[in-house]
Parts: C-alpha cells; structure tokens; sequence
C-alpha cells in the first residue's frame, strides 16, 4: 500500500522577497501554491506557482521536481496546465501586459512552442468542453469578479466578449468573509477611504503620488472583502463544476467553492455541498486555489494550496485529497483528517489508517532558544516550532510518546526561523519583487527509536542525504514498537539552527477508544455557528462534521480542546446537520449527528 501525508513531499524553493509595504525588507520563506495538476501519458504533473518547474510523480505518492526549460514565465503566479490532444498547454499570471500560452508534447524537455497572447489576466483556466470548443477563465480580486471566455481552439484568442461568473457575496456566504475562522464582514466605503487616507499620510503622500492604476488596490487592502480568484473548470454528467478560491490565501479558511451550470459559460448556481474543499483546523490549515483532476483507475483527486504565513503572507504549501461527485452530482473532497497519512487506495471517505500519537506528548532537547521551547514540535501548529540555541549537527530533539506504541508513520516538519542571509541571486522587479532560489539546498537528519530511553535503533538515517525534503514521510506498514523518537545528525539550508514545527508520530495504540462524545450545536446568526463540546477523559481532539443533510456531512474542522467553537463558513438560507467525532491514539468514536 501506498502513503501520503499533506503537505506533499517534495522540495519547496526559498522566495527572496522584497517586500514594497516594509520598505523593500528581505523575507525568506519557501513557497508553492495555486497548484494544476494533470495526467498526461501515464505520468502526474502538478504545476505550482514559484517552483521553477514541475513536479511529477507515477503513483501520487513519490513526487519528484524537474526544472523546466528556459523562457517559460517561472515568476508569474497560478500557472494553468491543461491537456487538449497530444498537446499540454501551459499560461502564468500577468496584470502589467499581456500573457503568452506554450504548448508541448514533451513537458519535461520541451520544445514549448509560444502563442502570443492578447490581454492580461489573474489566476487562469483552461477548459476543452466535449464537443472541442474551448473556454478561459480569469480573475483574482477583491474588486471584480471572474470573468469566462470563449477561445479559438487554433489561435487561443477570444471568440466572443468575456462575461462574469463568479462573484463574491460576503453577506450571504460565510466561507467567503476574511479573517481566520471567516471572521470579519467586508468594511463601509467610509472606513475604507478613511484608512487609505492614514495609509497616504503614514507615508507623508498625497493621492496624486501614486498610479492612478494602483489606488483601486490600495483601497483594497483595507476593504475586508475576499478575493474571488483561482478558478478551475470540471465536466461531469453534462454539468459544468466552475470551482473558485476565497477569501485569502493567509487565512486558515483558504478553501474553493463550487458553482455548476448546463453550460460553460453559466449561468451557474451555487452548489448545495459549499466550500467543497475546506480545512481551518489541523497541523497545517488551508485548502484553496487547487484543482480536480481523474487519476488512472478513474478516481477523483484534489490539490490545493495550505497556509503556513509566518514569515511571508504567501509562505505556503500544496496539499492533496480524494475527491468525488456523490449520488446527486455534488462535487465533495474528503479532508477530516487531511493531513495525516491517508491510503491511496479505498474509498474516498476512509478513515485514516493510523492515529496520531505525538500531540502534546513531551520533548527534550539539546538546547532551544526561549519562545521556541521543544514542546512547539509536538502542539500540532505548523506556525510554531522547535528552534535549537546552534547550528552543529550535536543539536537533537527528542519526544516522548509516554509508553510504547506501534508506530507505522512519522513526519519530520522542518521550519525556517527569520533567515539571515544575502540574496543569492537579483530581485526581478514587478509587484511581487522577488528572487527565486536555483540552487539545489540540502536538509540533513538521523532518527532513532527507544523502548526505553537508553538503547537506540536507527529509524531512518538521511544524515548524508543529497534531497531538500522540509516535510519527509517514513512509513513502516509493518509497524516499529517505540516509546522515543529522537531527531538528530541535522544540517539545513543557508546553516541556519535547525527548527521543527512538527516530529509527528502516527500508529495504534491498544487501549479504548474515547467515549462518545457530548456536544450543543446553535445557529448564531445567517453564517455562523457555535459548537459546545464536554471535556472527556482519554481524548485527544475532536472533529466537527458539517453538512446538508446527515448522510453528507462533507465539511470538517479538527480542533484539540473542548469547550466553544465558532465555524463561520455557512451560506445563509440553508439547513445544516453536525456530529462531533472524537479520537485518541486507540481509534476513532462517531458522536450522534444533529440538525442545527
């Protein structure tokens, strides 16, 4: 059996950003996000935005990253891949001019024949219908909406006038509002003028000072409204699934919502199963601007971008999940515990095979610099972390799971800590200045095992390593009997001290589930609820089920403490039933499903 565990496992490049709000101030982070994914002639390939390539893999577990030929537009966002004939056709984001569109029939080697392009455009999609007409959408704003066109199948240009096909509705659509847990509304035109005016005078400017072009952005930024954006196109039993991106992308609410239609280009209605992909909660949250594609033996798959945004807004991952239309032709993705390892095979509601076993469990380290203690690696927040007081290889961390367990999985999560270091390379101007880094790094690492603290055995050694690998998997289907886990022999890129957000251990323990769980759900206005679940004892967390009806409770959020919970994603107007689950290291315990 295959494994993966989100974030996928692949190498994510360092971005040099310099950002313009701070003053033109270096902030380094790795970045990947807005991914495309496709098969194409047996292979997988998902095209991430701020890669400098393609990954590809031939199974959706084992990824690996290739550059891609020179000439391509590496630095413009959400690049768009589509397969149409013996052809992939390849675009990239561009507000400034208009954007080009490659095509090949090689995708690792070239040649990328260019077709010029003839407007600019945000966050693209390309879509071949049945019937061999083609179709694009577009948009990425807080101010408009996405827009779809029809385009000639030979030349690629438009064949008619764009018309909008999404748009934001903030009022109406919890999930759409900003801020984490969808928490603010969309503020008054006069707050809005009120805090760009601050924003000129913050910077002794006068509104003639900047681009007439720029303004409308500007006054964006402080509207509260979310950006509509990221838009993908499926087909399936004659309707047309227009899925879409909101609110942020620095949001835990980062999700993609569904709209269907009879045609390509609408009119299209919101789905009843909304956002369809939707994870707030978790190690590592986030589930927006993706794509849905067909893997092989005919099984739906989603990939989509996962918020980290500590030292950068855009510091970002890409996750994947499985996907699917139920019975009634609501397109769905499977993500209560989207980020644990999760069989590729099976039913796209399987449990997962393993319970996680690390969070809260104590940990040692050799050292640690104070605000990054060694219990940050294990609290299941990829926004904090372990960071040891040095950079030598003697620096270790080491988690005790507090008796010993069959553990079958761990994933190593290394973060990046404030690097200080030159830009390797020139900054390209634009409204996202930044470099990205060529250069192929290297991340380092030993872990042992120990029934009993003192005699340790070799889990996995990558200590002479030559891969880049800051979110690595070790599966042992067979499971290995352990108490500690001890992560050692580390040496990460640009010879910073090595940080851990996560040293995360999944197996099964052999003990009792938790006891059912005890929970109040209320309807707390047109887009919110709040969940009241019991303290119990022998619990680790607990999931909130959320759905149309009880037979589709698509949509989860993982928390770890009892008490209050606000979910501020519902679409007023509609009926909702929730369950709570609860979980533990033994299993899993579903609670009863209520109507809200």
């Amino acid at each position: 059996m295959k494994y993966i565990c989100n974030p996928i496992n692949v190498s994510y490049r360092y971005q040099f950003n310099a950002d313009p709000r701070k003053g033109g101030e270096l902030q380094i982070c790795r970045e990947a996000a807005d991914p495309s994914m496709i098969l194409f002639k047996g292979r997988y390939y998902i095209f991430a935005s701020m890669t400098l390539g393609v990954w590809v893999s031939d199974d959706l577990a084992h990824w690996e990253s290739y550059r891609l030929p020179e000439g391509l537009p590496f630095y413009d966002y959400a690049p768009d891949v589509r397969v149409i004939g013996d052809y992939v056709y390849f675009c990239a984001s561009a507000r400034e001019h208009s954007c080009d569109r490659w095509r090949t029939k090689d995708v690792l080697n070239g040649p990328y024949e260019r077709m010029e392009g003839s407007f600019p455009f945000w966050d693209p999609n390309l879509f071949l219908d049945d019937d061999g007409r083609v179709y694009f959408y577009w948009g990425c704003s807080n101010e408009t909406p996405i827009y779809g066109v029809e385009l000639d199948p030979e030349t690629m240009l438009p064949r008619n006038e764009a018309v909008a096909v999404v748009e934001g509705h903030p009022f109406e659509i919890g999930y759409e509002r900003v801020g984490e847990d969808n928490s603010t509304l969309p503020a008054s035109a006069e707050e809005v003028e009120a805090r760009y005016q601050a924003y000129l005078k913050s910077r002794n400017m006068t509104e003639s000072m900047v681009p007439e072009n720029l303004r409308p952005l500007i006054r964006g930024m402080f509207s509260n409204k979310p950006y509509i954006e990221g838009a993908w196109m499926d087909k399936h039993c004659g309707k047309y699934y227009l899925q879409y991106a909101a609110p942020g992308t620095q949001y835990n609410t980062y999700s993609d919502g569904v709209y269907v239609g009879e045609s390509p280009l609408g009119p299209f209605r919101l789905s009843e199963n909304n956002p369809y992909s939707y994870k707030p909660g978790g190690f590592l949250p986030g589930a927006g601007h993706g794509s849905t594609m067909r893997d092989k033996n005919g099984g739906f798959w989603h990939t989509a971008t996962m918020r980290i945004s500590v030292n950068h807004d855009f510091e970002r991952r890409v996750g994947l999940w499985p996907a699917g239309f139920d019975n009634d032709g609501e397109l769905f993705c499977n993500q209560r515990y989207g980020d644990w390892p999760m069989a590729l095979e099976g039913d796209p509601w399987r449990d997962p095979a393993w319970m996680l076993l690390s969070v809260g469990k104590a940990a040692t380290a050799s050292s640690f610099v104070p605000g990054h203690e060694p219990s940050m690696a294990t609290e299941e927040n990829v926004q904090t972390w372990w960071r040891a007081a040095g950079n030598s290889r003697n620096e270790w961390l080491c988690v005790d799971l507090g008796k010993q367990f069959k553990v079958h999985a761990v994933q190593v999560n290394f973060a990046d800590d404030r690097i200080d270091t030159p830009c390797p390379g020139e900054i390209r101007p634009g409204s996202q200045a930044r470099y990205i880094d060529e250069a192929e790094r290297i991340t380092q690492w030993k872990l042992e095992g120990s029934v009993d603290g003192e005699k340790w055995f070799v889990i996995e050694d990558k200590s002479d390593t030559e891969t880049d690998l800051p979110h690595d998997l070790i599966i042992r289907e067979e499971g290995i009997d352990v108490r500690y886990l001890r992560l050692s022999d580390m040496a990460v890129p640009f010879e910073q001290a090595p940080c851990v957000s996560g040293l995360r251990v999944f197996g099964l323990g052999d003990g009792e589930k938790p006891a059912e769980p005890v929970f109040s759900a209320a309807r707390t206005g047109d887009l919110d609820m709040v969940v009241q679940i019991r303290e119990q004892m022998d619990t680790l967390g607990y999931n909130i089920l959320f759905g149309s009806s009880p037979e589709k409770l698509y949509h989860s959020y993982m928390i770890f403490k009892a008490g209050s919970q606000r979910v501020g994603a519902l679409i007023k107007g509609r009926e909702y039933y929730v369950r709570v689950d609860a979980f533990n290291e033994n299993g899993i315990t579903k609670g009863k499903c209520v109507k809200l």
